[in-house]
């Protein structure tokens, strides 16, 4: 059995390696490094993918969320709801631009915002909504944004774990996720379901004359050359990485459904202990699992799961071990234990098990056993 990993990158490059070598080998002949045609090409695929109309690639997911905020210009010390169970990177770009996060807390099921929490923390000083798509589905938008046009607020999605999945609307109609709010973003760390072989990023929109910002602001700020008409970064998508991602693009739904199909295959295994809350997908959704997590009953149990999965040679992740609230690079903010129930008892809980697209079933198979053998000890 070949060694497990959370995800089998190699794995998956062996199976396209001759058509990413084929795309990086037209970037090396043309030596297009930077804004080269290539990096047109898959905005374009993408948006078709999508049926967004516009595609902005950056450098990373984080610079994609704090472009979109730079686009705003809100007043410093203006108030973004986000929710505390994410990764950092969300809470980080809305403090360095000097606007206030405000925490709030999501559901124990779905691990997505609060909608009823979200709407308690608004204040006039609210500007903007930032819903995470934890893991693979996506939050309940529909819902998300009544709340917002209600109050007038701002909505950015944080697509990063959910690039592919389907929210359904009550009246039966789809979209992808990320395509709902004012903007989306996402990003191309290479273990996301969608992902490059180094940093990358986009943002989504159908606002046309956000676009024409956003495409200024990863540029310097520059509309024609060296002529700077807003202050902006450097945050582009290099020529190689977009070659890579356009072949990846062509499979990602193959990627998903062979993620779903390993959480299948959890899912039923565990059904075996009640020990194990294992991961439900709402009905407004489809889940194209980045993390296979479950939660544990016994929150005591979960470091010891995970030292006993690593001596047996599977790897499994906390995602994450301390709320953003509880960060001490947010103390200032004032929160404190406790504020936060829900997601201060997921910290305590939560665990997520290797899942990716070229998982073996001997693999698997492995996996499932040592960890119902753990609770059968």
């Amino acid at each position: 059995m070949k060694p497990i990993q959370m995800a089998d990158l190699i794995g998956q490059y062996q199976n396209i390696k001759e058509e990413v070598q084929h795309e990086i080998n037209k970037v090396l002949d043309n030596a297009t490094f930077i804004n080269g045609p290539i990096v047109k090409e898959f905005q374009s695929n993408l948006e078709n993918y999508l049926s967004v109309k516009h595609v902005i690639p950056c450098a990373n997911g984080t610079d994609a969320l704090q472009v979109i905020m730079m686009a705003y210009d809100f007043p410093k010390g203006a108030e973004v709801i986000v929710p505390s169970f994410t990764y950092v990177a969300t809470v980080e770009v809305i403090a360095l631009l000097g606007l206030k996060p405000v925490f709030v807390e999501v559901y124990p099921d779905t691990f997505n915002i609060d909608i009823e929490d979200l709407e308690s923390k608004i204040t006039s000083q609210t500007v903007a909504i930032v819903p995470v798509h934890l893991y693979g589905q996506s939050a309940d938008m529909e819902r998300l944004m009544e709340v917002a046009k209600n109050h007038d607020l701002r909505v950015f999605e944080d697509t990063a774990q959910a690039i592919g999945a389907d929210y359904k609307y009550s009246d039966g109609s789809t979209v992808k996720a990320g395509t709902i709010g004012d903007a989306g973003a996402t990003s191309f760390f290479p273990s996301k379901n969608l992902g490059a072989y180094g940093d990358g990023g986009a943002i989504m929109t159908n606002d046309d004359e956000l676009a024409a910002k956003l495409r200024m602001i990863v540029n310097h700020g520059q509309s024609e050359r060296y002529y700077h008409d807003s202050i902006g970064v450097n945050s582009r998508l290099d020529s190689i990485q977009a070659a890579i991602l356009k072949v990846k693009l062509k499979y990602l739904d193959d990627y998903n459904q062979a993620r779903q199909q390993v959480a299948e295959v959890y899912n039923e295994a565990f059904a075996a202990t009640d020990e194990i809350i294992t991961p439900i997908t709402a009905n407004f959704t489809s889940h194209v699992y980045h993390q296979y997590t479950i939660k544990l009953k016994d929150a005591s149990k979960r470091n010891d799961l995970n030292k006993f999965l690593s001596n047996q040679g599977i790897p499994s992740m906390i995602y994450y071990p301390v709320p953003n609230h509880l960060q001490k690079a947010y103390s200032y903010y004032g929160y404190k234990e406790g504020d936060f129930p829900n997601t201060e008892d997921l910290c305590s809980r939560v665990i997520s098990f290797p899942i990716h697209t070229e998982m073996e079933k001997e693999q698997q198979d492995y996996i499932i056993e040592n960890v119902l053998k753990f609770f059968s000890l």
